[in-house]
């Protein structure tokens, strides 16, 4: 019944969020606007949704550090996609035609809601919540399968599409929020990651329809290499930068003692007392 809760208040706040940008699509002012009170209700409706259920804080949407945490996470993100877009721009995979700059201020308000969105269900909800009977390692794995399932309903998914955001974004994002416990990390680098797409070198992101912002970008070459219809997130280069991107994560992870064992492995392990 708790998890049922916090499922529904955090689906109704995604819904209205949508709903709402819906509504002024087309408007890049309004769409920015709209889509960072989106974001804001999500984080707002997550934070209600643990205090209400869980009867404790929200530590993994505390406000302290925050704003670093964010920004670091935009930055990787950021540098990750221009990286990926980098090599597939060396093999002639990749030219410019145009842009538009409301478009891309429209953008940050769009990415900013889906991001937040689908890290609260996703790393806030859906790992969490599986890591406290699996283990980190199960509930990274069916995380990830389930963040790259969720985008078949995007209009030029594919099944190498979905296979290759799952082991690109889905372990990725997941091994963000382990190696922090918060999820400001994964949503700055969700955004970061987006963005840099779709508002920057304007490329198709995650073979969903949205539209360019500062570049226009064209792709040609095999879908291998270009990620095809799928965008670049569907290329060996960005499986390759995601993959070194993730394992950094996973050891900083370790270092801090985050990667956690299932219950049943932890009620085997013998306790120690200090005398």
């Amino acid at each position: 019944m708790q998890v049922l809760k916090q499922i529904v208040i955090v689906v109704g706040a995604a819904a209205i969020g949508s709903a709402a940008f819906q509504a002024v699509a087309g408007n890049w002012l309004l769409a920015l606007v709209v889509g960072v009170a989106g974001a804001v209700l999500m984080l707002l409706a997550y934070a209600w949704a643990i205090r209400t259920t869980e009867h404790r804080a929200p530590v993994e949407v505390g406000l302290a550090g925050a704003g670093r945490a964010t920004g670091l996470g935009v930055l990787i993100g950021m540098l990750s996609f221009s990286a990926v877009i980098a090599s597939i721009a060396l093999g002639g995979g990749y030219h410019v035609e145009s842009g538009s700059v409301t478009a891309a201020i429209g953008l940050v308000g769009m990415v900013a809601a889906g991001a937040v969105a689908e890290e609260v269900m996703f790393r806030g909800l859906l790992l969490r919540l599986v890591e406290k009977r699996t283990g980190t390692w199960v509930a990274l794995l069916v995380s990830s399968v389930l963040f790259g399932a969720m985008h078949i309903t995007n209009p030029d998914a594919s099944v190498l599409g979905l296979v290759m955001i799952a082991l690109t974004g889905g372990a990725m994002l997941g091994a963000a929020y382990i190696a922090t416990r918060t999820l400001w990390a994964p949503i700055g680098l969700h955004i970061g990651w987006n963005f840099a797409g779709a508002g920057i070198f304007g490329t198709v992101v995650s073979g969903g329809d949205m539209p360019s912002g500062l570049l226009e970008g064209v792709a040609s070459g095999p879908a291998i290499l270009t990620g095809g219809d799928f965008g670049p997130e569907g290329s060996i280069y960005a499986l390759l930068v995601c993959t070194v991107v993730t394992a950094s994560y996973l050891v900083l992870a370790r270092k801090r003692g985050n990667i956690r064992p299932s219950r049943r492995r932890a009620a085997r392990i013998p306790s120690t007392t200090t005398v």
